[in-house]
This record gives structure tokens, sequence and C-alpha cells, in this order.
């Protein structure tokens, strides 16, 4: 696990790598008030040992961070450490330790320092926030306490997506920081940002900057810093992990072909928008729990007792389900168990 004097070195030289999986929390009980941890230990085990993922992404926007405490958001960070590295010793943990107020993200980055993780990102707080002058306080404040290599997650579900300026700033005032998850889907922005800051390892959202070759350029990396590869692909049919190879080999076209022929990108397609929409709220980017929780059931994932989301989220309506299942059917990938689950 690197120190935060570490972290840009580590980030840079390969630290991050392939496919980070962004676990959902399998909630049981009235209301989903409890978590089953068992399910969630199925989910771990599914990721890096069927699947073989070199990465996990712990308690973050799938996981509906703002809906867990502060105890159980650490018991899941320790399981997840716990069961993966008896599988992989090498997969590298990302802890995100966002929280509603500074001195709780320094007690979250604390316990994954200590619990054995290798990053941990930090969404730009969606609490009042005096723009981006008061994230970087809010990461000095975490970076004074802490001795873990950290990263961004500038998500539009905070209401506040900072500019590359903004980053850039935040990446030359902390040393720790090392790399940064852009999820507001602005190609334009990351390009800038790296220009800014060209230590900083970027992982784009919108995928559509591998295929234009920027991994090649330098510009973004091939780690996936947290997304839902368990959802693109099977331990018997590893169709995403393919496309991504072909894309770190800079074979562009032979991946292109590949998505479309083995139905990747009809997936992404035929699942539409429920996974960060709210059809109440179109105008919001959101991570809606339940829906990915949905269409893992579909695929005989791991799961709790208890399917929706905790307030303050809405109810999945049955529309999104029958969209969610068709396109898994779809693609393949329905099944009654997963190997591991």
């Amino acid at each position: 696990m690197p120190s935060a004097r570490e972290a840009r070195d580590w980030a840079r030289s390969g630290g991050l790598r392939g496919i980070g999986d962004s676990l959902y929390t399998p909630f049981s009980g009235i209301d989903g008030d409890e978590i089953d941890y068992d399910a969630y230990r199925a989910l771990v085990r599914y990721c890096v040992g069927d699947l073989k993922h070199p990465m996990l992404w712990l308690t973050s926007g799938i996981a509906e961070w703002w809906s867990l405490t502060i105890d159980e958001r650490k018991r899941l960070t320790e399981i997840a450490i716990e069961e993966a590295r008896a599988i992989d010793p090498t997969v590298v943990i990302q802890a995100c330790t966002a929280a509603n107020s500074a001195k709780d993200a320094v007690e979250l980055t604390l316990h994954a320092q200590e619990a054995g993780a290798d990053i941990a990102y930090i969404q730009t707080p969606p609490m009042e926030l005096h723009g981006g002058e008061g994230v970087l306080r809010f990461f000095q404040y975490v970076a004074d306490r802490t001795d873990i290599a950290l990263g961004l997650f500038n998500s539009p579900s905070s209401n506040y997506v900072m500019t590359p300026q903004e980053v850039a700033r935040i990446a030359e005032a902390v040393p720790a920081v090392c790399a940064t998850k852009e999820g507001a889907f602005r190609p334009y922005a990351s390009k800038a940002l790296h220009a800014l800051a060209p230590d900083l390892v970027i992982w784009e959202c919108d995928l559509i900057v591998y295929r234009a070759g920027w991994l090649q350029e330098g510009i973004v990396t091939g780690a996936q810093l947290g997304t839902c590869g368990y959802l693109y692909e099977t331990p018997d049919d590893k169709r995403y992990t393919a496309y991504f190879q072909l894309i770190e080999a800079g074979d562009i076209p032979a991946a292109a072909a590949h998505a479309k022929a083995s139905g990747i990108d009809r997936f992404s397609e035929d699942m539409g928008t429920w996974f960060t929409k709210y059809p109440g709220r179109p105008d919001y980017f959101t991570h809606w729990g339940a829906a990915f929780r949905y269409a893992a059931s579909v695929m005989g994932l791991p799961m709790g007792d208890y399917a929706e989301s905790r307030p303050p989220q809405w109810i999945l309506p049955e529309e999104a389900k029958a969209q969610l299942r068709r396109a898994v059917e779809n693609a393949g990938y329905a099944r009654a168990l997963a190997p591991t689950a």
C-alpha cells in the first residue's frame, strides 16, 4: 500500500490497472435496514476469484455510500479486503471515503489506510460547498491527517462538477492526490486537465475516448477506477475483458468490431439510463443502486432479501425491471446462480 509520498509514482507506474469493480451493497431486512454480509463476501469472491478482475472500488456511488452508516462502511471495507486478498494478494483496493463532514472523511480514510486499502477516493463533497476552493480545503484537511494515496471522484451526483483548473489546483497543492475518476462525461475537460496536470492518472467515464486513442496518447489510463464490470461479462464469457485488452493493445478497430459482434454495445444501449437517471428528476445524474442490484440479480449474483435502495432513493419501477431483464437476457448473461454465489 503506497504512502502519500509514494502515491504519484505508484499510480503512474501501473499501480492502478485493469477492471475495477464498484460493488453494490446487498441490503436485507425491513426497509433494507440490515446488510447481508455473506452475500457481500460472495460478491467479492465472484469479482476477484471467478472473474479475476484486478481491482475493487468500495462503498462508493453504486454502494450508495450516503445511505450507509460509518460503521457499516468500515465493515464493508474490512470484509472486501479480507476476502479479496485471500484470493489475490495483489488485488488493488480502492475505498471511497466521501462523507458529509471533513472529520468523517478523515475517520473513514484513516480506517481504509489501516485496513490495507491502496487508495482512498473522495467524491466532490455533496453538501453546501464553496466551489473548487472548498473542495481544495476539504482535500487538504484529509491529506494533512492521513498517509495514503488519494483520488478524486468528480461526480455530477454531487451537484457540483469541478473545472479542469480546479482539479489541477488540488493536484498541485496536495501531493497525495494521484488519480481522478472524471464522471461528468465531458471528455474535453479531461483533455484540458491532462494538459494542466500531466502526472494525474485520469479515468474518463465517457468510454468513446478509448476508441479515439486517448489511452495511447497518454491522456487517460486503462485502469477502470470504478465501473460495474461484473455486469458486462461472466466467468465463461470474458467479452468485456477481451474488449479492454484490445483497447490497451492499441488495436482499436478490432476492439470496436468485438464490442459490436459480442453484444457489448447493444447491452449498453438495451439497458437504457436506469443506472444513472431517475425519471422524476431527468436532469440529475444519480447512482440508482436498486437498478444495479436488479440487473445483478438476473445474472444470479449474490443479493440480500431487500432489493430496493434505502432512502432517499425511490423504488425501482416495474418498467425499469422489465427493460433491465430484457437487456441481460438478450446479452446471454441471465443465469439462475453465479458460481461463487
